[in-house]
């Protein structure tokens, strides 16, 4: 028997607007994570372990952040003859071209090339997540049943449950019902951005969606697609009990790598059984002078650490000068903390020089400097500040 054929599109083309300044200049699936990997890392390295082949991406804001880091796509052995990995822009020139306004308004456009490859199951997921899942196992879970969609749930906490689309599962992992972002959730069981549907029927269902709403009106596949599925008892769960972490929004992005730096990380990178894979080019070894005090931390290849470093994250590139102290923070590619400064509980994007002496964050909210910005020596940026300050550039 053959194996069915699976189409996964991995929808990369979000604002990432909630991520602030790092979005500004780089799509949000291109943001690094751990050191030296991009969120965009997780998703394909679980389409290569899952033996999945045929992977579309959307791409729209600051499409060559992506598009540069993503190559021909083999360091997720994706660079195929036939299939492997096809980047999907913003096009214009049939009535289908035009900006995407959502998931489902993007399934939509795309929805004559999906209805060519004619695939048995289309996977459909988010890249601004932290997790090792085998897409495999879902999409043979799916096409056992009848559902017309498969939504791969995990738990959440109370107070973060709006921010997600949330479902009620009944007896058969049968969802009796989906609210997309409530302000009052029923539970916590949240969807996870992974999708499996059944490619002609879901397809059709858009079809006639787009007819009643207007091809912007379907916005995302929560706000209409997926309750009408629901609401039509075409809707099943697949539990996914295993780590995920949604890194969205400053504090989330945050917060996840304060999971990664610790003696047991909640997920193994390195796993020789299902490493994540990345595109990146090689860097020397860390170099931790004999003044270099480093505790509890993540330290890629070409750092130069000769301050203290605690609880932190630090990218390739990164320089952390002698008498310079960083706590509880992630530092991107290429920053540098001169001598005599402290950074806590920060967030640098690529290539942030902090002058000497100066001061970056404290207690409280996580603070977030922007890309290649030079904070003044000797001047201070408070706790929970966006500098440079978006307004200020307005």
């Amino acid at each position: 028997m053959a194996l069915p054929r699976v189409l996964v599109l991995v929808l990369a083309g979000g604002a990432g607007g909630r991520l602030q300044l790092l979005t500004e200049q780089r799509a949000k699936p291109a943001v690094p994570f751990a050191g030296v990997y991009r969120l965009i890392d997780f998703p394909l390295s679980n389409c290569q372990h899952s033996g999945l082949s045929d992977v579309w991406v959307s791409v729209q804001f600051h499409p060559t952040s992506l598009s540069q880091h993503l190559a021909n796509g083999r360091p997720w052995d994706l660079d195929r003859t036939n299939g492997g990995l096809l980047v999907l822009p913003p096009y214009q020139g049939t009535d289908r071209g035009g900006w995407v306004s959502g998931t489902a308004n993007s399934l939509w456009r795309y929805a004559p090339l999906v209805r060519d490859l004619s695939p048995d199951a289309l996977v459909v997921v988010s890249a601004d997540a932290v997790y090792k899942l085998d897409y495999r196992e879902v999409v043979e879970g799916h096409l056992d049943s009848d559902a017309e969609v498969t939504m791969v749930t995990t738990e959440v906490a109370a107070d973060d449950a709006p921010r997600y689309g949330i479902v009620e599962v009944g007896e058969g992992d049968r969802v009796r019902d989906y609210s997309y972002k409530p302000d009052e959730p029923r539970t916590t069981t949240a969807t996870n951005e992974v999708f499996v549907f059944r490619p002609g029927p879901t397809l059709d269902r858009l079809e006639a969606l787009a007819a009643d709403l207007g091809e912007e009106g379907l916005e995302d596949v929560g706000s209409h697609l997926l309750p009408a599925q629901t609401g039509d008892g075409l809707a099943r769960a697949h539990r996914f009990e295993g780590y995920w972490r949604d890194v969205g929004t400053v504090d989330a992005y945050w917060a996840a790598h304060q999971d990664f730096r610790s003696a047991e990380p909640p997920l193994d990178l390195d796993d020789p059984r299902w490493p994540v894979h990345t595109r990146g080019g090689r860097h020397s070894a860390a170099r931790l002078l004999r003044s270099a005090e480093v505790e509890d931390s993540l330290v890629s290849g070409g750092t130069r650490v000769a301050g203290r470093v605690v609880g932190s994250v630090l990218s390739p590139g990164v320089v952390v000068e002698e008498g310079a102290t960083v706590v509880d923070s992630v530092l991107l590619p290429g920053a540098r903390v001169r001598a005599g400064a402290t950074v806590t509980r920060a967030v640098l994007d690529d290539r942030v020089d902090v002058g000497e002496r100066a001061s970056v964050g404290g207690e409280g909210e996580v603070t977030l400097v922007g890309r290649e910005a030079s904070v003044a020596a000797g001047s201070e940026i408070p706790a929970g500040a966006r500098f440079p300050d978006p307004d200020d550039e307005a």
